[in-house]
């Protein structure tokens, strides 16, 4: 039975990967190349709108990745700055110990 079922499914795929092709293939008239045409508009139009919908959003992305990279670059600054001070200060402790012994 799962044979079956799996052999019943992929002829329901073939059959509609066919019906499609044949919608295509049969038009024989102005009027169903016109809403061909417009069916395939409609999408393209939509599909430009996403695409710019994504575009933008890249662009946000970019402009988010940016920022946070300056901060970091900023906060890695900072670390170096009280690393570079903490050192300075444990040289000067060691060298106060140092003399009062």
């Amino acid at each position: 039975s799962a044979q079956i079922a799996d052999l019943q499914q992929k002829l329901l795929d073939a059959d509609n990967g066919d019906r499609a092709k044949q919608r295509w293939d049969s038009i024989a008239t102005i009027l169903e190349a016109k809403c061909a045409l417009k069916y395939l508009l409609g999408e393209l139009v939509s599909s430009k709108v996403q695409e710019s919908k994504l575009q933008s959003s890249l662009q946000q992305s970019q402009a988010n990745y940016s920022d946070v990279q300056k901060v970091l670059m900023e906060e890695r600054n900072n670390i170096a700055e009280l690393e570079a001070e903490f050192q300075n200060q444990i040289l000067v402790q060691e060298q106060q110990h140092q003399e009062k012994v």
